[in-house]
């Protein structure tokens, strides 16, 4: 049985979003992006804010195209990435773009309505919408997420709203393929967060059953990865580690001063804050100058997407190969360095451990050891380091590891929940399941 009316599934990410819609006849769509000759399903989930000169006006833009933008435009234009990561945090208010207030719903409502008209395709006025199980950030509001998720889909028109923790829906989608009972672990791998969720399925009687045994989350993951790179390879270009004199004294130059790193939202903003001009004084008594003026060219350049890309390629090339070549080009730097799979794993490791503590909170809130576990599903674009893939395969056995459709299996489990007649057993519930 189906719900009689379509509905959206959307899985709003930190790096990538995507939507499917669940039609009436049972059957779901991711829809579908074109940019120059590329048709994808998978939307980064960036904005990009400029005025027209001819017509002094705002214009806003988003994905691959809020990309050309800023290539084009540079420091005359904002260009904000990773935005999700404010989505639980009481401390995040608002930034300010063109002398404007943005609050969170503002910049996802944005977001999500030039979705929707990028997409061509007329949106319903149902939603189901993923979550993680541990929202992002050391303060993480989840009741102040949703409620902004709320404001941002009800300004789309949206009427009915239901919130479904991310890896439900990948284990969902999964589950469409089980010919017999199976007790699932499902890890969702995102930018900014990892959660998984432990699910029994019963596939009988043509009628899939399923009861949730166990959640947990952590607030670490492809981001996360992102920023060992920057603090072994790229920060020591700009000065971390180096010293300055004070008086009579010798002080190492402060940490702070890189720890927007930690945050590709934080660095695309460096330049209009305090840290831009103590960046400036520094640069009159430090021990290498020229490493805090590579620095000062890098936020010049406004390049935080060049050294984006720069990252997510050697990720990619790490995921395929034993040596990967760093390579940028920003203002004053050009750099080039070539990083091993094993320097990486090493930079990493704290994380991967952490990760995999987490998977065990859930194992122990399932009551569940890892023998009791029929079958692994990875998913999210994290899911491609092989130091993450082989942590499962140590922990779980080989064989019992699968990956596929890492980026549209949580949109599509979404759009898939969406059809069922009662979303009740699906549905988040605040404050349960948490890792501590």
């Amino acid at each position: 049985m189906t719900q009689a009316t379509s509905t959206l599934g959307l899985d709003f990410g930190t790096t990538n979003s995507v939507a499917s819609l669940a039609n009436p006849d049972g059957t779901t769509q991711a829809l579908t992006f074109s940019h120059g000759e590329d048709t994808f399903a998978a939307c980064r989930s960036v904005l990009c804010f400029w005025r027209d000169e001819d017509e002094a006006r705002a214009m806003m833009e988003i994905g691959p195209w809020a990309i050309d933008q800023f290539l084009e435009l540079g420091g005359d234009c904002r260009l904000i990435q990773s935005f999700k990561t404010f989505a639980a945090s009481p401390l995040f208010i608002s930034t300010l773009i063109h002398n404007k207030p943005w609050r969170f719903e503002d910049l996802l409502s944005a977001y999500l309505r030039r979705l929707s008209e990028r997409s061509g395709t007329p949106w319903p006025k149902q939603a189901v919408i993923g979550r993680p199980v541990q929202f992002a950030g050391a303060q993480a509001d989840e009741a102040l997420a949703q409620e902004r998720y709320e404001t941002a889909l009800a300004r789309l028109g949206f009427e009915t709203i239901h919130h479904v923790y991310e890896p439900v829906a990948a284990a969902f989608f999964f589950a469409q393929r089980l010919k017999e009972k199976a007790t699932i672990l499902v890890a969702d791998f995102g930018g900014g967060t990892s959660d998984f969720s432990i699910i029994r399925f019963d596939p009988g009687g043509g009628r899939l059953r399923a009861e949730a045994l166990s959640h947990s989350g952590i607030g670490i993951a492809g981001d996360a990865f992102d920023q060992r790179l920057l603090d072994h390879v790229v920060a020591p270009l700009f000065g971390k580690g180096s010293t300055f004199k004070s008086g009579e004294k010798t002080l190492p130059v402060p940490l702070s001063l890189y720890s927007r790193f930690a945050q590709w939202n934080q660095l695309s903003i460096m330049r209009h804050t305090r840290d831009y001009a103590d960046l400036h004084k520094l640069l009159r008594v430090s021990d290498a100058p020229e490493l805090i003026e590579a620095f000062i060219a890098f936020l010049d350049a406004d390049a935080s997407y060049l050294l984006y890309r720069a990252v997510a390629q050697v990720k990619t090339q790490l995921s395929q190969t034993d040596t990967a070549r760093f390579s940028l080009a920003a203002g004053d730097l050009n750099f080039e360095r070539d990083i091993t799979r094993a320097e990486f794993d090493g930079w990493i490791g704290g994380d991967v451990a952490a990760i995999q503590a987490t998977v065990d909170t859930a194992l122990e809130r399932a009551g569940l050891g890892a023998h009791q576990i029929d079958r692994v599903f990875l998913t999210g674009g994290t899911s491609y380091v092989p130091a993450l893939r082989q942590s499962f395969e140590d922990q779980f056995g080989a064989g019992k590891v699968e990956t596929g459709d890492q980026f549209v299996s949580i949109a599509h489990g979404l759009a898939l929940i969406a059809q069922q007649d009662d979303l009740e057993p699906w549905l988040a519930r605040p404050a349960q399941g948490l890792a501590s």
